[in-house]
């Protein structure tokens, strides 16, 4: 036997033989019927085959020195663009039943536009990629965007601080409905707006690294932390409920899809529940991490609580716009990841506002320095499977119990060079991590709650943007030297539970 194929072949022995150890009453048929199990990942973070599309805010901003933690880029990142085949290979033998990806604009339209020409090669990409997962068995659930802005767009006009986008965003969409929605049947038109208006444009962490001097003295970019993430966050909004519309009156008769839009939330505790203060600082804090882009999408305005604090510097929408967005999903995807407690904070200082104090309120994973959960490697994730339950709760009671995909879920372990591949295969707490939520989502749906769907996140070790490649959130280990594709055992666990 090939020497290179010789550790693969034990370890696949060795793990698949353990992965029905790791096993509880739960599985695959305690869902519900035509309950999606699936996997994810995004084209910035997987693809790699830079030099076949145009250039986005994530090229730039991974250039620029100390942005990323480990100093690496995306310009090869798993080289899925070449590899797609084999890797689909690998989520069919997990029983997976759909595949999450996103489209990355500039590989479509390399300057942003229409008029700017359209990508043949890339356009032949996702054709075949779309063909490929569905001749595998699995739903291809697709994401318009997630962070990558191109790259002359945000050179032309400012990207998403710009109304101007919401015209080519939209074109952007139509297109790929028009391409590709004859197989695409689950549309997601934005992951995380929370994430991206919030690290882009208040914390400056992540692209296009904007914020005010006040808040980081290394946004090179400027920027305006109290102002800039809502601006970017309206014409977002605005350019997500025109898509959906577009996509009811052109395309959906005739393709019979549901689209959606992705948001992110942690669950809140109140740090002492006994305080009343604390308990209104919970409810801020879901107001503005969720209800920023949940509450305009489900009632046409965005929260009250945002409205009162942020006060002017929270653009208003239009009496059009604000019935547009009214209703404008067919589904919800929501990521979670952890929970924290919430503490009432005083009022910020006024004269350096930002998103990140306008709500009040002081987050942290641990009380009296116990932690919420066990934490993970990531310092601010902790492992609480309950606030899953109560996101989920939460969300029936006060959105009128939407249907709701969880399109992210996943834990993380540190990229560890000096311990043997083998030994980084054994991510027994994974499995846990998994198990343990999805015993919590299986209770959300016997309360009610529209749960369609399950991802992890991810499908394998990819370019956590600011993070790098020093974490590992897969089921699928990725060596970095070589790229060579290593079954995790959670990989084989999760082939035990989705078994039919």
């Amino acid at each position: 036997m090939d020497r290179r194929l010789l550790l693969p072949a034990l370890l696949f022995i060795a793990l698949a033989c353990s992965s029905n150890r790791v096993h509880g009453a739960l599985n695959r048929h305690s869902f519900p019927e035509g309950f999606l199990f699936g996997t994810g990942t995004s084209a910035y973070q997987y693809e790699g085959a830079v030099d076949k599309r145009g250039q986005n805010i994530w090229d730039t901003f991974s250039r620029i020195p100390g942005k990323i933690a480990d100093g690496s880029n995306a310009d090869i990142a798993n080289d899925f663009y070449h590899r797609y085949k084999e890797d689909l290979n690998l989520i069919t033998a997990m029983n997976m039943d759909s595949f999450r990806f996103s489209i990355a604009w500039s590989r479509i339209l390399p300057n942003g536009t229409i008029s700017g020409g359209i990508n043949k090669e890339g356009v032949e990409f996702y054709n075949s990629l779309i063909n490929e997962v569905i001749a595998k068995g699995l739903k291809p659930f697709v994401t318009i965007f997630h962070f990558d802005t191109p790259q002359a767009l945000e050179d032309k006009y400012g990207g998403f601080l710009s109304e101007n986008i919401v015209k080519d965003y939209v074109d952007y969409a139509d297109l790929c409905f028009s391409l590709f929605g004859d197989r695409v049947k689950l549309w997601n038109t934005f992951n995380e707006p929370t994430i991206f208006c919030m690290n882009g444009y208040a914390t400056g962490i992540m692209a296009p690294g904007r914020c005010s001097p006040y808040a980081s003295a290394s946004c090179a970019a400027g920027g305006d932390s109290g102002r800039e993430p809502y601006v970017a966050g309206h014409h977002l909004l605005v350019a997500h409920a025109e898509a959906v519309r577009l996509y009811r009156a052109r395309y959906r008769a005739a393709h019979g899809g549901e689209v959606g839009i992705t948001q992110v939330s942690h669950w809140f505790e109140p740090y002492d529940a006994g305080s009343a203060a604390d308990r209104r600082a919970r409810r801020r804090a879901l107001d503005f991490m969720l209800g920023w882009f949940m509450h305009p999408v489900a009632h046409g305005e965005y929260p009250p609580a945002m409205r009162r604090l942020v006060g002017g510097r929270l653009p208003v929408f239009t009496a059009e716009q604000s019935e547009m967005l009214r209703g404008s999903f067919d589904f919800i995807g929501l990521n979670y990841y952890t929970s924290n407690y919430a503490v009432a904070a005083p009022p910020p200082n006024k004269l350096h506002p930002s998103y990140l104090t306008d709500n009040w309120v002081n987050a942290t994973g641990y009380r009296n320095g116990i932690p919420i959960g066990p934490p993970a490697y990531t310092p601010i994730f902790f492992n609480y499977p309950p606030g899953l339950r109560e996101l989920l709760l939460y969300v029936k009671r006060r959105y009128n119990n939407p249907t709701i995909y969880i399109t992210e879920n996943g834990t993380d372990e540190a990229n560890n060079s000096t311990i043997p591949i083998s030994e980084a295969l054994k991510d027994e707490t994974r499995i846990g991590f998994h198990y343990k939520h999805l015993q919590f989502v299986h209770k959300g749906i016997q309360e009610g709650v529209k749960v369609k769907g399950y991802f992890t996140w991810t499908f394998m070790d990819c370019f956590e943007f600011g993070d790098g490649f020093k974490d590992r959130f897969g089921l699928i280990y990725v060596d970095r030297a070589t790229l060579a594709r290593f079954r995790k055992k959670s990989s084989y666990w999760f082939a035990d539970f989705l078994r039919r």
